[in-house]
Order: C-alpha cells, then sequence, then structure tokens
C-alpha cells in the first residue's frame, strides 16, 4: 500500500461512495474503483461490503482505517516540519 492508496481508501470509507470520494480527489469514478479493487486484491482482503451504491467497512477495513489516519497524519506532520524554519 502506498500514500496515495491509503488516502483513496480513507476518502472512499468516510464518505461511503465512491462517486462523492471520486469528486473530492478529482479522480474519475471507474479509476477510484479500480483503485480500491486493486488495493482488496493486493491486501487479499474484502476492506468494504458493497450496499447498493453505498460503500460500508468490513471488519478487515475497520482495522485499517486507523493505521491509514495514523500515517497519512505523520505524513502532514513531517511536510509541516520541513516547511518550517
Amino acid at each position: 500500500m502506498n500514500l496515495q492508496q491509503a488516502l483513496t481508501f480513507l476518502t472512499v470509507a468516510e464518505l461511503g461512495t465512491v462517486s462523492k470520494a471520486a469528486l473530492q480527489l478529482r479522480v474519475a469514478q471507474p479509476a477510484l474503483s479500480r483503485q480500491i479493487i486493486g488495493l482488496e486484491r493486493e491486501l487479499g482482503l474484502q476492506l468494504f461490503d458493497r450496499v447498493g451504491r453505498r460503500l460500508l467497512l468490513t471488519g478487515e477495513g475497520e482495522q485499517l482505517i486507523a493505521g491509514c489516519r495514523l500515517l497519512l497524519n505523520s505524513v502532514n506532520s513531517l511536510k509541516q516540519q520541513a516547511r518550517s524554519p
């Protein structure tokens, strides 16, 4: 998993739909869906249950979300440290 995949996963999880996440991330919806499916394949986990157009986190997805938040917060902190004199 790379930083982009972590951001994509977190955004979809927080917004609950690929279409809303695609708008926020400025990515085409089909591309975003492929990214999520690719991440699930890479990890060998089902991260979301698909219920109509909504995506609900599975237990595995719930476990991963905390780690992604921590990772992305750490990256943002590092960026701020690098920018401060």
